[in-house]
């Protein structure tokens, strides 16, 4: 952990349908004032994903990550939500905490929800970070989204406990995880076993509501979200994640965007990367 940095705090913000947990940590110094940034995770698993970027960008300024709803640790909204839904409960859970202007991020899913939020309160963003974003055609989101996520529940076999581990580990051997072939196969080192692990235990906790995210991203129209962003911008991705591809169409589709290559921000390395490059973004 870097010594600059506090520890990554946990807690608790009471929101409507429930609770919504985050993570948080700060700078030690004057920097702890300015103003946040609010850490959107991929689905699925939660902000413990994130942590890694946490500690790295608590260096720069004051940093909360959610449990987008119905992953990790907070509760799930009701009915079919879309990702305004999602949206409007990440504003929820920023105005209880009682932050005014605030920073957004999001990568993969949770690039999605902020795109939405930064539109949705464009008077509240100073600076929208977008991390990875599939900008899929209308065949692959259909053939896409209904293997990637499939719903799933507890059984008297335990089944879910297999298929919670392979869903996961695979995910870092193949793109998509869920076609294994030689032609999918991603180049880069399955995770410690320990943060495979936590990620397992991560998607188990939400395991009847882990999809929900995923189907509102499927259906949510992301050029068109895209086209209305105001806020300044930066889009990004690193060379390990499959949606680089998308990186340059994002940075066309968002006026006046900065394009950067970061590094993987679920590792120490790639998150001391991308927080110095963002940090740079962010106080220019």
């Amino acid at each position: 952990m870097s010594a600059s940095a506090t520890p990554i705090r946990r807690g608790f913000v009471d929101v409507s349908g429930g609770q919504m947990h985050y993570r948080h940590a700060r700078p030690t110094d004057a920097r702890a004032d300015n103003a946040p940034l609010i850490v959107l995770h991929p689905s699925p698993g939660s902000s413990l994903m994130m942590a890694p970027f946490i500690r790295a960008m608590a260096k720069y300024l004051p940093v909360y990550a959610f449990d987008t709803r119905g992953n990790g640790d907070s509760d799930p909204l009701s009915g079919q939500p879309t990702i305004p839904d999602f949206a409007a409960a990440t504003w929820e859970a920023i105005d209880a905490l009682g932050l005014g202007t605030v920073r957004l991020l999001g990568t993969h899913t949770g690039a999605s929800i902020a795109t939405d939020a930064a539109n949705q309160r464009a008077d509240r963003v100073s600076e929208l970070i977008i991390d990875n974003m599939g900008l899929w055609s209308d065949k692959k989101k259909t053939t896409h989204f209904d293997r990637n996520s499939p719903k799933m529940a507890p059984d008297s076999m335990g089944s879910q406990l297999n298929w919670a581990w392979h869903y996961c580990r695979d995910q870092y051997l193949f793109s998509p995880w869920y076609d294994p072939t030689e032609a999918n196969r991603r180049t880069i080192d399955l995770p410690d076993p320990q943060v495979l692990h936590e990620f397992v235990v991560e998607v188990l906790k939400a395991l009847g509501t882990y999809h929900m995210s995923y189907s509102a991203a499927a259906v949510f129209d992301k050029r068109a979200a895209l086209a209305q962003v105001s806020v300044r911008t930066l889009v990004s991705s690193n060379l390990r994640d499959p949606l680089m591809l998308h990186l340059d169409e994002l940075h066309a589709r968002v006026r006046g965007s900065v394009r950067e290559v970061v590094g993987d921000l679920e590792t120490e390395d790639g998150a001391e990367i991308s927080a110095e490059i963002y940090a740079a973004f962010l106080n220019a």
